[in-house]
C-alpha cells in the first residue's frame, strides 16, 4: 500500500494529515468513505488519487488550510456579496476557492505554482464553476491585479509583508481584505503604540487602513503542519487618508524605526545618520544642520520621545515640522516619479 511522505497533499474535504494517514492504512475505511457515497464520493476519490502525490514545499509557504469550519468562518467573516469579485492570492488546490465561488460572482485566483493551478482547474471544472473563475499563474508581487471588490486569502508566509503593502498602497480601491497570516506577523500588524510588537509595519499600514483581529487558527489545521499558529485579520482601507507623500512617509518611518526603542534625540544625533540626511537634502555645514534637526525635535517636544510610543498623528506632526524646516527624508528629485506600489519593500527589511 502507498505510504505518502508527510508533506504530500492530503487535505481534500477537511482531512488533516493524521486523518489521511489513518485512512490510507485502512483500505476498507477509505472505500467506505470515498467510494460508496455516489457521485460526490466519486469526486472525492478522484481528488484524493490525483493529489496524494502532490508535494507541498514549506519553503514556499505552501501550507493548505484543511479545517472546513475555519474555511466557512473565513468566508462568512468576509461578508461577500453575490455581486462581488474576490481576489484570492495563493489558492493552492482550491479548498477556500470553491467556497468563495459559491458566495461570489467571480474569483480571481493568483497562483505561481503550475502544479497547483492544474489541480485547482480540475476541481473547479468538476464542480462546474469554471465560468466564474480567472486563474492568473504569475507571481502575485509582480503581476498587475485586475479590478476586484475584496480580498480573501491564505497568504504564503514568505510574501506577507510586501503583499500587504501592495494591497493597501495599491491603486485599486477595495472594500476589505480578509487574510490568514502567521500569528506573529498578525500581532505586529495589529500592534498599537506602546506595545512591544509595535513597529514600522503597523505604522505604515495603519496610515491608510484599519486592522481588526478575527480569530486564531491552530497549526494543526494545515497540511503540511507549519511550526507556528496563524491568525485571520480583516483590513479595511480608510475612506480618508492623511495628505502626505507616501514615499516621504516611508523614508521617514524607516529612519525613526531603525531603532524604535531609542529616543529620537539619540537617533538624530548619530553622525552618520545626520551626514546621510544632510547630503540627501543637498545642504552644507554639519554643525548648523545638526542644530536645525535638534531644534525641530525640541520645538515639538520630541527629543526625549521614542518611536515605539508614538501614534501616527504624532509622527505626521514631526514629519511636517521637518519638512517645514526644509528637511526631507526621501530624495526630493524622485518624489514625483515614484510609484506607490513600490512601498512593498518598506516592510520586508525592518519589522522590529
Amino acid at each position: 500500500m502507498l505510504r505518502p511522505h508527510k508533506n504530500l497533499c492530503s487535505f481534500i474535504y477537511g482531512l488533516n494529515h493524521h486523518q489521511f494517514l489513518h485512512l490510507m492504512r485502512s483500505a476498507s475505511t477509505y472505500q467506505h468513505n470515498h467510494i460508496n457515497h455516489g457521485a460526490n464520493g466519486n469526486l472525492r476519490k478522484k481528488d484524493e488519487n490525483e493529489e496524494a502525490h502532490l508535494y507541498f514545499y514549506k519553503s514556499r509557504g505552501q501550507h493548505i488550510l484543511t479545517n472546513q469550519r475555519i474555511l466557512d468562518s473565513i468566508v462568512r467573516k468576509s461578508a461577500i456579496l453575490p455581486t462581488d469579485t474576490v481576489l484570492e492570492i495563493g489558492p493552492g488546490t482550491g479548498n477556500l476557492t470553491l467556497k468563495l465561488l459559491e458566495a461570489s460572482q467571480k474569483v480571481i485566483a493568483v497562483e505561481i505554482d503550475k502544479r497547483m493551478v492544474e489541480v485547482l482547474h480540475k476541481r473547479v471544472v468538476e464542480h462546474q464553476l469554471e465560468d466564474r473563475i480567472c486563474v492568473i499563474c504569475q507571481d502575485a508581487l509582480k503581476c498587475e491585479f485586475p479590478h476586484f471588490d475584496l480580498v480573501v486569502a491564505n497568504i504564503p508566509y514568505g510574501i506577507s509583508s510586501p503583499l500587504v503593502a501592495k494591497l493597501v498602497y495599491g491603486t485599486i480601491p477595495f472594500r476589505s481584505a480578509t487574510l490568514l497570516l502567521q500569528k506573529e506577523f498578525a500581532r505586529r500588524l495589529l500592534a498599537d503604540p506602546g506595545d512591544s510588537e509595535y513597529n514600522r509595519l503597523a505604522v505604515n499600514v495603519k496610515l491608510v487602513a484599519d486592522v481588526e483581529h478575527v480569530m486564531d487558527v491552530s497549526k494543526r489545521d494545515f497540511v503540511p503542519c507549519p511550526k507556528v499558529d496563524s491568525s485571520v485579520v480583516l483590513i479595511r482601507p480608510k475612506k480618508e487618508v492623511p495628505e502626505v507623500n507616501l514615499e516621504e512617509w516611508r523614508a521617514f518611518t524607516r529612519t525613526c524605526f531603525g531603532k524604535k526603542n531609542k529616543t529620537l534625540g539619540a537617533t538624530f544625533k548619530q553622525k552618520r545618520k545626520l551626514m546621510d540626511l544632510m547630503h540627501s537634502n543637498s545642504m552644507e555645514g554639519f554643525n548648523s544642520f545638526r542644530e536645525t534637526v535638534i531644534q525641530v525635535l525640541k520645538s515639538g517636544d520630541f527629543e526625549d520621545k521614542r518611536p515605539v510610543k508614538l501614534c501616527n498623528e504624532e509622527l505626521l506632526h514631526l514629519l511636517a515640522l521637518f519638512n517645514q524646516s526644509g528637511i526631507y527624508f526621501h530624495n526630493r528629485s524622485d518624489l514625483q516619479d515614484a510609484e506607490r506600489s513600490v512601498l512593498a519593500d518598506a516592510y520586508s527589511s525592518e519589522q522590529e
